[in-house]
């Protein structure tokens, strides 16, 4: 049976903070790498046998320290575009501006300069597609949050508003038997799952 794997990068620098970064390319923190290179013994049980990752680099580098140095990158994985929100703080955001934020969260509001949630949708499904025809049965895909939660929207029909943002360094689960698609796993870590993960 075909399965994705999608990891969510370790914590950022601006992760640490809570600092929106949609395609801003920011690094690891300390804590982002530990966090990438003690989930690489859970991911090798899976044995992908095709793996890809976001071209940023916080999902390049957790992609090497999960132990897949030659993993392909590939720019359709990239975050969400935040545009003109890139960098704010999300604190900042839920006082200022908390009826956008919330519409942002649920996939009805872009910012300026930003990606509307369907276009997203599409372009991460059009990965999934690719991967689900290929020879592979075991694909991983190292990415962000906000992909995952377009991937599960676009595989499942389980809109954003009704997903928490997966953690740092967490594992899900899409299989793809021969009837419906489902849910095998969420946001699994090798640590206590985080319920308030930045966006």
């Amino acid at each position: 049976m075909k399965r994705i794997l999608l990891v969510r990068h370790g914590e950022s620098e601006w992760n640490a903070i809570r600092r929106l970064q949609g395609q801003a390319d920011i690094n690891l923190s300390q804590r982002g790498e530990s966090q990438a290179s003690a989930l690489g013994p859970m991911i090798a049980t899976y044995r992908p046998d095709l793996v890809l990752t976001s071209d940023l680099k916080r999902a390049q580098h957790t992609a090497k320290l999960l132990g897949y140095p030659d993993a392909k990158p590939e720019p359709r994985l990239r975050e969400h575009n935040v545009g003109d929100w890139t960098g704010a703080e999300i604190a900042d955001l839920m006082e200022k501006q908390p009826d956008a934020y919330a519409a942002w969260r649920a996939g009805t509001f872009a910012p300026d300069n930003g990606e509307l949630w369907d276009d997203f949708k599409t372009r991460v499904a059009s990965v999934i597609t690719e991967a689900r025809s290929s020879e592979a049965q075991t694909i991983l895909m190292v990415c962000h949050g906000g992909v995952i939660r377009a991937a599960l929207h676009g595989a499942l029909d389980l809109p954003p508003a009704r997903i928490i943002p997966v953690g740092p360094a967490s594992l899900t689960i899409i299989a793809f038997p021969k009837q419906e698609p489902r849910l095998e796993v969420f946001n699994a870590t090798i640590f206590a799952p985080v319920l308030d993960a930045p966006d």
